[in-house]
């Protein structure tokens, strides 16, 4: 049986390495079967077979039936994501469980500690600047130094780049437009029909750029640079805690800034 690919890695979704993703869609094509039939249909080494197998009974995606041979049968896949959501939200609650544990525990104040020693042996000049990569770290990053701005926000983008900022960024733009930080936002490659989301009317000023480059300044003291292709799948950006740096990017960000016409 030949599965698609990009099928496989939806399965992922599930939880499922790429052995599992194979052996249950095969199994799901055939109902029930024996571990020899499977490794066939799904192209799966015997002498990994097993152990997969008894690896999906345990998540609950198929069950054993007894008899000789033994065989399996699949779980409805409806079914399996019923358990599934179920065992996510125990595994959030466990979770955020062990958080709140951590937070009233000694330690936090442990690790606190840990980490202060460590920067006593670390030069300030290598904690200047760092990459982030992935999509979620770099957001993450990002959704952080914005929430904690005092004063600006200054962004250079996309259009593209800034409907995901405002797709994974809105509430760091709101608790920092709350605080009373500036948000000034330079877009370019803009189509001439777009029009500010509503839900960053009276939060952010957008203005259309013809400057190309992709970067984040947060209070003149801390600047991102985002390194990859609009067109990249994986977000990186160079980030640099030097404010030397950040204001003189800010100072031509505002010699252009003033020649820029807003965006409505």
């Amino acid at each position: 049986m030949i599965v698609q690919k990009n099928f496989l890695v939806k399965l992922r979704g599930f939880g499922l390495n790429s052995y599992e993703a194979k052996l249950w869609t095969a199994l799901l094509s055939r109902g029930v079967s024996t571990a020899g039939e499977l490794s066939d249909i799904a192209s799966v080494p015997r002498s990994r077979s097993y152990d997969v197998l008894e690896s999906l009974e345990k998540k609950g995606f198929i069950m054993v039936k007894l008899g000789k041979p033994i065989k399996y049968v699949a779980v409805e896949p409806e079914d399996v994501l019923v358990r599934l959501k179920k065992k996510v939200l125990q595994d959030a609650e466990e979770q955020t469980k062990l958080i709140k544990e951590l937070e009233t525990t000694d330690t936090l104040s442990e690790l606190n500690a840990i980490y202060e020693k460590g920067k006593k042996g670390t030069s300030e000049l290598e904690t200047m600047s760092g990459t982030v990569k992935g999509k979620k770290n770099f957001y993450d990053y990002l959704s952080l130094q914005i929430s904690n701005s005092q004063k600006s926000v200054t962004i250079l983008t996309t259009a593209d780049g800034f409907r995901k900022k405002t797709e994974h960024l809105l509430p760091a733009f709101t608790k920092a437009r709350k605080r009373g930080a500036g948000i000034r936002i330079a877009v370019h490659n803009l189509d001439k029909s777009y029009k500010l989301p509503k839900e960053m009317e009276g939060i952010a000023e957008l203005r259309e750029s013809h400057i190309p480059g992709r970067f984040v300044i947060v209070d003149g003291k801390t600047a991102a640079l985002i390194m990859n292709n609009n067109g990249s799948k994986e977000d990186e950006a160079i980030w640099s805690n030097t404010p030397f740096l950040a204001t003189a990017l800010e100072k031509t960000f505002d010699d252009a800034w003033a020649r820029m016409k807003p965006v409505k």
